[in-house]
């Protein structure tokens, strides 16, 4: 595979990470079910800012079909999928409603519209938020949207590879230009640029070695999850190998660990923590996972809670437990 956009010089992360701080805390931006109303999710946003976390990040979702995507591992998906907020529009609205925290997705769909298109979406959100926008990018896993949206199923990861490129293009060079296989531009001016120089922070969603692969070579971090440590381990082996056959440093990469945490009462039987049990456990196991400086938890109360009281009640016990 060719690439027709230089790459840049390895990027150290834009995040300062703070010695006393070993983790960072990220929440889920408010938007799908009870919560997909703008001015209670841009409210939550506030609240979520004053309680002290880091980050607040938007997910992707187009559709929730009515019968369950085939290799959806829970039967039929949450029916509050089928209602939600746009990510980037919600994302603006974050940024209005916040002044301090990080902004990112987690993640974004990069393959849904033209690469250009994105760059100028994506250029305008790090401006309005003043430079806090990180911008996690993933392929999807559901067909029925890839059909949707007129997208091609096959031929994903290459597509990925080439919107890489046009976002670095557009981002580092006062005249853009591009040829590649599936977009052409024009040598042309695409102004402004973002604040945060030479562009957001691009972090890889995924779970599979090609795209552990593309997160080690390209990219300025992980998205990746709360998961069973040797799992974990066996898959960042495979970033850090990237890495270092591209003369990067595997240290320089950002990892954020999302949980869509099942809270129980009780404890959760041994080898579930990582996705269930009290918030205790939840948490050590978010700790165990977290073993360099600046590593990030996401904690995605969406699908856990109902109601804002409740939202932010459970979002300063997973505060208090991490930090």
């Amino acid at each position: 595979m060719s690439f027709t956009t230089p790459l840049p010089a390895f990027r150290q992360s834009r995040v300062p990470v703070e010695e006393s701080l070993p983790m960072r805390i990220g929440f889920s931006v408010p938007q799908f079910g009870p919560f997909a109303d703008p001015h209670r999710s841009a409210a939550l946003c506030s609240d979520l800012e004053a309680v002290g976390c880091d980050s607040l990040w938007v997910a992707d979702r187009l559709l929730s079909p009515l019968v369950a995507p085939v290799g959806y591992a829970g039967g039929r998906m949450p029916v509050r999928y089928g209602t939600h907020l746009d990510p980037l529009l919600a994302l603006g609205m974050a940024a209005m409603a916040t002044d301090r925290v990080r902004l990112g997705s987690s993640t974004l769909n990069a393959l849904w519209q033209p690469p250009l298109v994105l760059a100028r979406a994506l250029t305008t959100l790090d401006l309005i938020s003043g430079g806090r926008l990180e911008v996690g990018l993933g392929l999807g896993w559901m067909r029925e949207e890839y059909e949707a949206t007129g997208v091609p199923w096959r031929g994903r990861g290459a597509r990925l590879e080439e919107t890489l490129d046009v976002l670095e293009a557009v981002w580092r060079s006062e005249t853009v230009a591009h040829a590649g296989p599936l977009w052409t531009i024009a040598e042309s001016t695409v102004l402004p640029k973002p604040l945060q120089r030479p562009g957001p922070p691009i972090l890889l969603g995924g779970f599979t070695a090609a795209a552990l692969e593309r997160v080690g070579r390209r990219a300025d971090g992980w998205l990746g999850a709360s998961m069973p440590l040797p799992y974990f381990r066996d898959l960042w082996s495979v970033a850090v190998e990237a890495a270092e056959r591209a003369g990067r440093d595997p240290a320089g990469l950002r990892r954020v660990f999302r949980v869509n945490p099942e809270v129980t009462a009780t404890g959760a039987p041994q080898g579930e923590e990582h996705r269930r049990g009290t918030v205790r456990q939840i948490c050590d196991h978010l700790k165990s996972m977290c073993e360099a400086p600046g590593d990030e938890v996401l904690v995605d109360l969406q699908l856990t809670v109902d109601c804002s009281g409740r939202f932010l009640d459970l979002a300063a016990e997973f505060m208090a437990e991490l930090a």
